[in-house]
């Protein structure tokens, strides 16, 4: 939609307010808090808003002119994609990895390789769960055993043909999964394409890079890495099973080859520099390209080879060489792994990551533990598809233990590291929980006593409620030792996948070692590949109740939007970055109102905060000098500090008050489990005590507003917790006081 003139209501040296939501989903109607709305920029997906002129009270505070970014359907968008992103969902948390390493100084480049040499181990992890499916236990094992093919018509038509034919044309699922990916990679992007901008970096601060870096080379240089590392492992596989038996000059040739592209896709995602040059290189891009093209060629010639080779096959019980891929693919992951968390504590020092003084042990080692989850959540899934899929197969069987599909070891190992470290985990968080329940809740009834110091007895009931809000937002602390934790167990479940290779059960090592009965263990077995599924279905119902509910995406939507803030820059098939159409978006925006006259007021909720902050960082001194900035639930300190401490510190945050001329005023509540302070925490044994205009950032609101319902009520005010500010009189008056400083010219004062 084309931008329209402004109305009546504002005048060349007004002020606008521009609200950007969180999370929520909301419409621009409940972000303006007006009923009558019409859209002034923008489109569906992404657009700007302002209450309809002519109606009562359709200005702000102060007469300000409101508008409302609305962004919400950017990371989310159709059904389809929504569920597309879940299954991917492995790919986002590796590449959200990258963007967590701690600010390393002459190591970045070491980080940055080895998360994405891990990167690709997971699509190569996802082709040889589709092969072990098609390949391995379908035309392999069921398609050559009668007691598998009876009543299954669907397969009937391949029954009895020739080992190779079967194996040829089964291959064709794992090529279509590729390609699937590989579209869906390309297109999902294309929606922000029109929004990516060239301009110079206007901070040296990486936040600033989100919006700003134009990503598409190097995703694109990645893509066609990881479609070749793809189509590779796919080659390796059946050219494995062919090799077992038969050797000829053509198998050589087209095992070199095979080994070549693999070799040549981990030296290209390792070599940082090179695939991360922004500058127009033809020649490097087409040598990618060329790459994806050889590696295309290649599974042809292979899958051709397959089908026509008349040599004998072997007649092993399972697809020959599969197993040993798998569990060396698992042994190479956790070596990654531990070789990146040994690196980053190593060099990341002992002080606190977002730039504070004190000592924190746990902290900055986001990149490891998560990558360690998405290795975990993708090993989970894939073996969960194979061990399903033998299930079902295996007609005669309890849980894929049959002799007929019965599927590889590493995937049983898999399954059961899984199950124990999600149990493990649980039990550490409630140990954990009650270990820490008596100081959070002591230090919920010292902070509700001060807010409410003369409540009458009938309030006792709800200054309970209001503890119980308190003390479970401070839970969020105690979510970091606790991903540890669980991030060493799925490292030690990783690992375990190994024993594989030597042919052992896990039934008989827990037997011989531990006392537990085997047909307890398969039961265990079983149990945690039930809980796989559950999991999964899980996922499914959460991404369309976040699609389709607002409510419900107020709660998972802030893990879903923080994952796909990040680039991809590490996995290509990761779901896109939105913020790479809603910085740019903004920054224009903001430009076009500066440039027209206007002071412009920025008012960011929750993750909007973030979107700002990542804006404001890009725009120039021109256009920050006659910006003001309102916070209200920011996690910018709070969670993204600690997260991505390389991106989000103590030094970005001053830049950012820098620019606005400290004009900043950031509200948080104790009741908030997400958002809460820039610069001053406010609390009991916090020793930051910022100094100069940084100090007077910060503005704790109590939460609820009392205890007791008003005269004109019957039930006490809510207590917010998480929700905008907007309708509070505490939002209001801060709106005053940046308003005036806007008009005024002047920054903040200390």
């Amino acid at each position: 939609m084309a931008d329209v003139s402004p109305t009546g209501t504002t005048t060349s040296g007004g002020i606008v307010e521009l609200r950007v939501h969180g999370v929520s989903g909301s419409g621009a109607d409940q972000v303006l808090n007006r009923p009558y709305v019409h859209q002034v920029a923008g489109d569906r997906s992404g657009g700007f808003y302002r209450p309809r002129p002519g109606y009562p009270d359709s200005t702000g505070t102060g007469g300000v002119t409101l508008e409302a970014y609305r962004w919400s359907d950017l990371p989310s968008g159709t059904a389809v994609r929504t569920l597309s992103l879940v299954f991917l969902l492995p790919f986002m948390l590796c590449n959200v990895a990258l963007w967590m390493h701690p600010a390393i100084h002459g190591w970045k480049n070491v980080v940055v390789a080895l998360c994405r040499v891990l990167a690709l181990t997971l699509t190569m992890l996802y082709v040889l769960s589709i092969v072990g499916v098609a390949v391995d236990l379908i035309a392999w094992r069921c398609m050559g055993t009668p007691a598998c093919m009876g009543g299954r018509s669907w397969l009937s038509w391949l029954s009895g043909r020739p080992i190779g034919l079967r194996l040829g044309v089964l291959a064709l699922v794992p090529v279509a999964a590729i390609g699937l990916v590989w579209w869906l990679s390309t297109r999902l992007s294309h929606s922000f394409d029109a929004f990516r901008t060239r301009e110079p970096a206007a901070s040296k601060h990486r936040l600033s890079a989100v919006g700003q870096w134009d990503g598409a080379p190097l995703v694109g240089r990645l893509r066609s890495v990881h479609v070749a590392a793809a189509f590779a492992t796919l080659d390796g596989s059946l050219l494995a099973a062919r090799s077992s038996q038969h050797r000829s000059p053509t198998m050589v040739v087209l095992l070199a080859a095979t080994g070549g592209l693999l070799l040549t896709c981990l030296v290209l995602v390792a070599a940082v520099r090179s695939i991360d040059r922004t500058d127009p290189t033809p020649g490097m891009d087409a040598f990618f390209r060329g790459l994806r093209t050889i590696a295309c060629g290649v599974t042809i010639l292979v899958i051709v080879h397959v089908v026509i080779s008349p040599a004998p096959w072997s007649e092993s019980r399972a697809l020959p060489g599969y197993g040993a891929i798998v569990a060396w693919l698992f042994v190479s992951q956790t070596v990654l792994v531990v070789i990146l968390a040994a690196l980053v504590i190593w060099r990341r020092g002992g002080r606190h990551p977002d730039g504070g003084g004190r000592p924190a042990p746990l902290r900055a080692l986001g990149a490891p533990v998560l990558v360690t989850i998405a290795a975990g959540l993708a090993v989970a899934f894939s073996a969960e598809l194979v061990y399903r899929t033998a299930d079902v197969l295996d007609r005669d069987g309890t849980t894929a233990d049959g002799l007929v599909t019965s599927p590889p070891l590493a995937y049983k190992w898999a399954i059961f590291g899984f199950f124990l470290a999600v149990l493990s985990a649980l039990l550490a968080a409630g140990v954990v929980t009650l270990l820490t329940r008596g100081r959070r809740w002591r230090a919920a009834r010292a902070i509700v006593a001060a807010d409410f110091p003369h409540a009458p007895p009938e309030a006792a009931e709800r200054l309970r409620q209001v503890e119980q809000a308190v003390a479970r937002a401070r839970f969020t602390e105690r979510l970091e030792p606790l991903t540890v934790v669980y991030a060493g167990l799925a490292a030690l479940g990783l690992a375990t996948s190994a024993l594989g290779l030597f042919h052992i059960l896990p039934g008989d090592v827990l037997q011989q070692y531990v006392g537990l009965p085997e047909n307890f263990v398969n039961f265990f077995i079983g149990t945690g590949s039930y809980v796989i599924a559950a999991l999964l279905l899980g996922l499914v119902i959460g991404g369309l109740f976040a699609y389709r509910t607002v409510g419900f995406r107020r709660y998972v939507g802030v893990l879903w939007d923080l994952g796909t803030f990040w680039p991809r820059a590490a996995h290509p098939f990761a779901p896109p970055c939105y913020a790479e159409r809603a910085v740019p978006e903004l920054a224009k925006r903001i430009s076009y109102l500066v440039e027209q006259g206007h002071g412009v007021l920025l008012t960011g909720h929750s993750h909007g905060s973030v979107l700002l902050a990542a804006t404001v960082l890009q725009l120039p001194a021109r256009i920050t000098d006659r910006c003001a900035l309102l916070t209200h639930g920011s996690p910018l300190r709070r969670l993204y500090a600690r997260l991505f401490p390389a991106s989000v510190n103590v030094s970005a945050l001053e830049e950012i008050g820098e620019r606005v001329g400290w004009r900043w005023v950031n509200l948080w509540r104790d009741t908030d489990p997400i958002g809460g302070w820039i610069f001053a925490p406010h609390r009991d044994g916090d020793n930051e005590t910022p100094a100069g205009p940084a100090a007077a950032v910060d503005r704790r609101l109590t939460d609820p507003l009392d205890v007791v319902p008003p005269p004109s009520d019957s039930v006490p005010p809510p207590i917010m917790a998480h929700w905008p500010s907007e309708s509070q009189e505490a939002f209001a008056e801060a709106a005053r006081d940046l308003i005036a400083r806007l008009r005024a010219g002047r920054p903040g004062t200390g």
